[in-house]
Formats: structure tokens, C-alpha cells, sequence
């Protein structure tokens, strides 16, 4: 792969770091380590611990790069990989993007048809949602909630349909106003499960409805958090009278909407089968022919 300066261009690896435990390091963490040209480091004290306890001795330049430097430093990072350096990119804990620096220099280096590969790590939204109980099938990652009280409501009243599983990151000091939160919107039956400290010491995994986790919560929670939480089930089909399900193919028609596409939307909302709505819009028609 050659770039515009007719130089072989180099290889960005995204490496998954250990989210508790140094021993879940994958092997290829180590080598990678010792062997790249630059390592770009979330932190570069957290970095030095990890290569402490890999025993390894990176050979390559360390720079830092989080959130605050993330776009003025991405640049030079493009520059470097441009120039046939294989750049390294590792974040506190898990995978780089991931809710973490790395996906302006991802989508930068994709820009630049520059080569981007992985070293896969442990990751604590699919730890979570493994260890919750609740269903794995289909999931949404929804991260960081913020932090406003009307923004967070506001966030979750997007979902409150949701079907499928959901996976926050939380910060501890907020988690009890959070869960009260997804308590008021998405029910206080809702199941849920808390991970904490996963892989750690101090591991912990609290399932229950929402109520009662939140009542946990406000006892005061520490360490990473990662919360579960189970996905709105299936709506009833809507009980509407025959004079209900005409008046919402019309305002549907009113809007542009072809009767045949019309009646087929207004079956689905209701649960019915389309000869039924059909039905309902044919007898209004002749009545009020007949009126």
C-alpha cells in the first residue's frame, strides 16, 4: 500500500488492554509492545505499569494521547503511520474507540487507506452482558449516560422501546441517580444487572429489578461499572373500534400515504390482519355513501 508521498505507509494496531486482571493481557499485547515504532498511550503512568507487569521494554517512542490532545495530536499520528511507522495505540482499559480515544485517528488513518488492524482484548460490555442472565441475541451499547438529570431522561426515554439488551457505562458517584432514572422510564420491574469490578478482586455482579437496584445504589457503590439491562418486551396489539382504525388510515392518506400503503401501517400498529382495516375503511365508505 503506497501513499501520495510515495512512501509504504504503516500499520495503525488498536490493542485491547486487560480491563482488571493482567493475566487476561492476550500474548501478541506483550509483542506488540516491544516491537512497535510509537505507542499512543491514554496514559502514559498506566502504560508503564502494564509494560512493568508484561515485563516488557517497549523499543518504539511513547506519546500520550486522550481526550484532551486527541485531535491536535491525531495529525502527527497520520504523519507518523504515513511514513511506514507501525503505531500502537492503547487505552486504560479494553479496546481503543470503545467509549475511549481512537476513533479520530481510526477514522483519519481509514481516510488515508492506511492499513488498521487489532489485537483483541478483554472487554467489559460483553463480560457484562455475558454474566447479567438476560438475553445475549441482540444488544445496543449506549456508553456513557450524561450527566445533566434532563439530558440523562431525555436519553433514555429514546430507548424506552428498545427491544433489544442494553449496555451503560457508569461512573460509581452517579449510579444510584441513574438507575432511578432508567427505574422512572423504563419501569421499576425492568431487570437489570450492576457489574462491578469485573475481573478484579472485589468482582461483583447484582442482578434484580431496577427498583431494587437502585435502592442498592444509594448506599454508595465503588469501583468500574457496567450496566445491563433488559430490553422492553413485546407491545399488546392495540384494541381500536372499526371508526378508530378508519380514522388513522385517512390521516395517514391526508399525509401522502397511498390507501393500500395506509391500511397495511395501520394493520401493523394494531396487530390486526389487513382485511380487517380493509374491511373497516370499505363499510365507513359505504355508509356514508349510503348517508
Amino acid at each position: 500500500m503506497t501513499v501520495a508521498s510515495g512512501t509504504t505507509s504503516g500499520t495503525l494496531v488498536l490493542a485491547g488492554t486487560p480491563i482488571g486482571d493482567i493475566a487476561d493481557a492476550p500474548p501478541r499485547l506483550a509483542e506488540e509492545l516491544a516491537t512497535a515504532d510509537v505507542i499512543a498511550a491514554e496514559d502514559t503512568r498506566r502504560l508503564r505499569r502494564l509494560t512493568q507487569a508484561l515485563d516488557v521494554q517497549p523499543a518504539g517512542r511513547v506519546v500520550s494521547y486522550f481526550e484532551g490532545n486527541e485531535s491536535a495530536r491525531t495529525p502527527e499520528l497520520v504523519e507518523a503511520l504515513a511514513g511506514g511507522a507501525r503505531v500502537l495505540l492503547v487505552t486504560d482499559a479494553g479496546m481503543p474507540s470503545v467509549s475511549d480515544p481512537g476513533y479520530r485517528l481510526v477514522a483519519a488513518a481509514v481516510e488515508k487507506d492506511i492499513r488498521v488492524t487489532a489485537v483483541p482484548g478483554p472487554s467489559a460490555v460483553l463480560t457484562a452482558l455475558a454474566l447479567s442472565g438476560l438475553p445475549v441475541d441482540r444488544f445496543c451499547f449506549e456508553g456513557f449516560l450524561p450527566r445533566k438529570a434532563g439530558e440523562r431522561l431525555s436519553r433514555l426515554r429514546e430507548v424506552a422501546e428498545e427491544r433489544r439488551t442494553l449496555v451503560y457505562f457508569e461512573a460509581p458517584h452517579r449510579l444510584d441517580d441513574t438507575l432511578a432514572a432508567m427505574a422512572e422510564v423504563f419501569g421499576a420491574e425492568r431487570r437489570a444487572a450492576v457489574c462491578r469490578e469485573l475481573t478484579k478482586t472485589y468482582e461483583e455482579v447484582r442482578r434484580g429489578p431496577l427498583r431494587e437496584l437502585a435502592a442498592w445504589a444509594a448506599e454508595g457503590v465503588r469501583g468500574e461499572i457496567t450496566v445491563v439491562v433488559e430490553g422492553a418486551g413485546e407491545k399488546a396489539p392495540e384494541e381500536l373500534d372499526a371508526a378508530e382504525l378508519v380514522r388513522r388510515v385517512h390521516v395517514r392518506e391526508e399525509a401522502g400515504e397511498r390507501r393500500k400503503e395506509a391500511i397495511a401501517a395501520v394493520a401493523a400498529e394494531a396487530g390486526l390482519p389487513k382485511r380487517a382495516v380493509f374491511d373497516a375503511v370499505v363499510a365507513a365508505k359505504n355508509a356514508n355513501a349510503a348517508g
